[in-house]
């Protein structure tokens, strides 16, 4: 018997990528590949050297976790990652982060179909 729950999100994902999602690049090293991205975000705190506590906000993509192929396998993100994000004619170029421990991604859905990639913006390059 199939499980409505997960037809469900798989059709919302479908609708997310149709209707609310943009073109950008995923990139590792020399490897890259164009996924459709929704905008979000996060805020999260960090404590510093001297104990106070600051709040920040990381900017999420979130993705089809099945769209992350890179070298011709399925890729989960990691730090250090590139994604570039064509902008008025610049490109904006964000690094997957981690969030104070927190890591940086975490499913969007209960069966990891999407995946939310926290991210903070490093540089602005011309295309």
């Amino acid at each position: 018997m199939a499980d409505l729950l997960e037809q469900a999100a798989s059709w919302l994902d479908d609708q997310r990528v149709a209707h609310m999602a943009r073109t950008v690049s995923y990139v590792r090293g020399a490897e890259s590949v164009e996924v459709a991205a929704t905008l979000g975000s996060t805020t999260y705190e960090v404590t510093d050297d001297a104990g106070a506590t600051v709040q920040a906000k990381a900017t999420d993509f979130i993705v089809s976790a099945n769209a992350l192929i890179l070298g011709g396998q399925a890729a989960k993100p990691q730090p250090g990652d590139r994604i570039d994000v064509p902008s008025g004619g610049k490109v904006l170029v964000f690094e997957v982060m981690d969030l104070g421990g927190a890591g940086h991604y975490r499913p969007a859905d209960p069966y990891g179909k999407v995946l939310r990639i926290h991210a903070k913006q490093v540089d602005e390059e011309e295309p």
